[in-house]
């Protein structure tokens, strides 16, 4: 894994997100995106939740990844079972949170979680990188069928760049 990318990658999408959030008035972060049922506040607060979870997902993959692979294989076959249920909670929470955090402070939370990321990423040895687990496919395009460790590092950038173009704000000036 190069560490360097992906530190990159975090620190781009948290002074994208920065910027987004600052550029942006009320009436356009209250209009719809595109492709989402979501206005674009919400949707901002959907790409902070991909990295809010990423605390859930690490600590998986190092239970997981200890275990035999058919653990993690039947743990995804049962949330892809589960995919009605969790994406209905997933507008749901990306709804609420949307409308109930201010847009200040789903920046601070982007830099607070962006910055753990860092400090974790940096603690991470080789062999945690490269164990991995079965991940629910369903749930998410950028889920693939194994992950590893390293992988889902990268997991959470992917997402913001594929619900950023769906935003309906302008690109954030320099």
């Amino acid at each position: 894994m190069d560490r360097s990318l992906t530190h990159d990658e975090l620190e781009r999408a948290r002074q994208t997100f920065r910027q987004l959030v600052e550029q942006a008035g009320d009436a356009d972060l209250r209009q719809p995106s595109s492709g989402t049922r979501w206005n674009n506040r919400q949707l901002l607060f959907h790409m902070l939740l991909g990295y809010l979870i990423m605390r859930a997902l690490l600590r998986l993959v190092r239970v997981f990844g200890r275990l035999p692979q058919g653990a993690s294989r039947a743990y995804a076959r049962l949330l892809n079972a589960a995919t009605r249920p969790f994406d209905a909670v997933n507008f749901l929470g990306s709804y609420l949170g949307g409308n109930t955090l201010s847009p200040g402070r789903m920046a601070a939370m982007f830099d607070h979680v962006i910055a753990k990321l860092h400090q974790r990423l940096e603690a991470e040895t080789e062999a945690d990188l490269g164990r991995g687990m079965h991940y629910p496919t369903r749930w998410d395009p950028f889920f693939k069928d194994y992950m590893t460790l390293a992988d889902v590092y990268r997991f959470p950038t992917q997402h913001f760049d594929f619900h950023r173009r769906q935003l309906t704000l302008s690109e954030p000036s320099d």
